[in-house]
């Protein structure tokens, strides 16, 4: 079974369900990057909180490995698009700790407009200092909310019930869905600019990098109070100290920093008016637990059935439609296969026709097998989760449609155009009645066969004239070589065949020599799958 290298401090009780299937879960966390190299080797799943810094150099090193799961929402600690390259998926907890991190939202809005912090640090230094820590009630007040998202809509929830008025910003969302929770939409300079308190709850990305910065504190009402648990850098350090030492913010609550752990003459812990926790928003017994026991099982799901939950860099696929398309996956990555031993020269376009079961669907999943397939002698890990950056890293230009109708012919038609020539291959399930779901070919460049594309082929073009099954026989059995079984089809009677010969060991290059050299014989092609 799949070893699984737990690299940060996670919840031992949420990582039960990999033990549970038999995994070997291997706990190393705080390892210097040359020990974490080497302790992943040979491992094929990470799990990893914010600490483990995911970098393209240790994914390149990392050659068995298939998945990581943050047990958090953030993954911007891991690489993603290196990961993908990689064809390693990339899995998050996105619902583990929104309500831990909305809760702690609010409590340090609560602390922000009451001073506690101060309060209390007065207090338990000897003094009793009542009217210096005079606060603000959030009854009536507006909390503007940046980003609109799980958290986002948790914190408003739990702040509409404090009496305080909702505004937010969110490009994302419909306004009908903001309005069936009492929440006003508006532009970003509106919320910011109208705001008593402000609270960003977006992912960290170049676009949203310092989006509350010097252009948007000047755009602010004078005493308006800011607070962030989202992510550091997305509130600019620098332009928040100037914005409270000029009175602008009357003050700030963080639990995130641009650098964790801030250095400890950083500037904004020099300042009464900012309170800070050192990232506490996920940090509670429930969510810890839960985020742990989520990827957890969808690590484990993935390494034994496929399924995709969470995936934060490949389409996800729950273990009913990954079970309804595995036939549809298989076959299509052996077509995959078929069509690489065919062609002669660079490929340069594809193009896939889907119908019967899989109109209706987002095939996508079937176009990445086949994708992965074509490409597996490219690059020794593409999969499914990198195929279509392969195919965009080499031009290959991947189009796909579906036939809809009655009879509108094989699931799957696939065509590969090179620099040279073309093929094409068609596919489709049987026995999803009977529920056997078996994947065959039943086109080779438009002749009719059928075969389960399985083993050691012999594909042969051919004239179809008299005495070439014979002499083809003859020639694999003089070399020692058994059919198992001899697919063949034709357009017309005399005119040209297509044959697959299904061999059950490999032929020599003398053997497949003999083959090419009978005269009827056109081509002639060793496929293995």
């Amino acid at each position: 079974m799949p070893t699984i290298l737990v690299s940060d401090d996670v919840s031992d009780s949420g990582l039960q369900p990999l033990r549970d299937a038999g995994f070997t879960v291997e706990k190393k966390t705080k390892l210097p990057v040359a020990e974490l190299r080497e302790a992943l080797a040979g491992c094929e799943g990470l799990i990893v909180r914010s600490e483990t810094k995911v970098t393209a150099e240790l994914l390149d090193a990392a050659k068995s490995l298939r998945v990581i799961g943050r047990a958090g929402v953030g993954v911007d600690n891991i690489d993603v698009p290196a990961a993908t390259a990689c064809g390693i998926v990339v899995m998050n907890a996105p619902d583990g700790n929104t309500i831990t991190t909305a809760e702690h939202t609010i409590a340090l809005l609560v602390a922000l407009a009451r001073r506690v912090p101060q309060a209390n640090s007065s207090l338990k230094s000897g003094k009793w200092e009542r009217k210096n820590f005079i606060g603000t009630e959030l009854q009536g007040k507006t909390l503007g909310i940046i980003g609109l998202g799980r958290i986002g809509r948790g914190v408003a929830d739990r702040a509409r019930a404090l009496g305080m008025k909702i505004l937010a910003y969110d490009p994302f969302i419909a306004p009908e869905q903001a309005r069936d929770r009492e929440i006003e939409t508006s532009s970003f300079e509106d919320a910011i600019g109208r705001s008593d308190f402000l609270t960003i709850h977006t992912p960290l990305t170049p676009e949203t990098r310092g989006i509350i910065g010097p252009d948007a504190f000047a755009k602010m009402k004078n005493g308006v109070r800011v607070i962030n648990c989202a992510r550091g850098g997305l509130v600019d350090e620098a332009a928040l100290f100037q914005a409270i030492k000029s009175g602008k913010v009357a003050g700030a609550a963080l639990d995130v920093f641009e650098q964790e752990p801030p250095p400890i003459d950083h500037p904004l812990l020099s300042l009464d008016e900012v309170i800070v926790t050192p990232h506490l928003g996920a940090s509670t017994t429930e969510a810890q637990e839960g985020v742990a026991f989520t990827v957890a099982e969808q690590m484990r799901d993935y390494l034994l059935t496929g399924a995709l939950r969470g995936a934060v860099n490949v389409p996800a696929l729950s273990a009913k439609e990954s079970a309804a398309l595995q036939p549809y996956v298989g076959l299509a990555e052996s077509l995959g296969r078929f069509h690489a031993q065919l062609t002669n020269s660079a490929v340069r376009e594809v193009r896939l026709e889907f119908a019967g079961d899989l109109v209706g669907i987002d095939a996508a999943p079937v176009t990445r097998a086949f994708l992965a397939g074509l490409l597996r002698d490219v690059s020794a890990r593409v999969n499914m989760v990198n195929a279509f950056l392969i195919a965009e890293e080499r031009r290959i230009a991947v189009t796909t449609s579906y036939v809809r109708g009655g009879d509108a012919g094989p699931a799957i038609r696939t065509k590969v155009v090179t620099e040279s020539d073309q093929q094409s291959i068609a596919g489709t399930v049987f026995g999803i009645a009977q529920g056997e779901r078996e994947g065959r070919i039943t086109e080779i460049n438009d002749f009719r066969i059928e075969a389960i594309p399985r083993g050691y082929m012999l594909v042969m073009h051919n004239r179809d004239v008299p005495g070439v099954i014979g002499k083809v026989g003859t020639i694999l059995g003089e070399s020692g070589i058994n059919i198992s079984a001899f697919h063949l089809g034709r357009r017309e009677r005399g005119g040209e065949a297509m044959a697959v010969i299904q061999i059950d060991a490999a032929l020599d290059e003398e053997t497949l020599g003999q083959v090419r050299a009978f005269e009827p014989v056109i081509s002639a092609r060793q496929i293995e799958l």
